[in-house]
C-alpha cells in the first residue's frame, strides 16, 4: 500500500506564489512516476503536471505551463509542484498521484493523497 500526504496549500493573492509537496510511503517511489491533479468547486479533476521516475520528463497542462514546476527528491521520497504567477482559476485541491509512468489520464495512476487547499484571492 502506497500512502501520499499532500501539504503547502494555503491562501494566496494573485501573482503570489506557493510550493506544494507530497510525502510517499514506500521504498519504490524512486520507480514511481508521480502527477499532480487539482479539482475546483463544481468541476470536474483535471491534470496539472507529471514526472517520470528519474526526473528526465516532465508534462504540464496548458494553463499552468511556464507558472508551473513539478520536480522531485526521490531520497527524500517527495514530490513538489512549484507555483508561480498564481491566478484566481488555479483555486483547487490540489491531488498528488502514483503510477506507473508519466501521464495526463487519471486512469494511469493507482494512487492518490488526500488533497490540499490551495485558494488564490484576487
Amino acid at each position: 500500500q502506497v500512502q501520499l500526504v499532500e501539504s503547502g496549500g494555503g491562501l494566496v493573492q494573485a501573482g503570489g506564489s506557493l510550493r506544494l509537496s507530497c510525502a510517499a510511503s514506500g521504498r519504490t517511489f524512486s520507480s514511481t512516476a508521480m502527477g499532480w491533479f487539482r479539482q475546483a468547486p463544481g468541476k470536474e479533476r483535471e491534470f496539472v503536471a507529471t514526472i517520470s521516475a528519474s526526473s528526465t520528463s516532465t508534462d504540464y497542462t496548458d494553463s499552468t505551463k511556464g507558472r508551473f514546476t513539478i520536480s522531485r527528491d526521490n531520497p527524500k521520497n517527495t514530490v513538489y509542484l512549484q507555483m508561480n504567477s498564481l491566478k484566481p482559476e488555479d483555486t483547487a485541491v490540489y491531488y498528488c498521484a502514483a503510477g506507473r509512468r508519466i501521464s495526463f489520464r487519471e486512469s494511469d495512476y493507482n494512487y492518490w493523497g488526500q488533497g490540499t487547499q490551495v485558494t488564490v484571492s484576487s
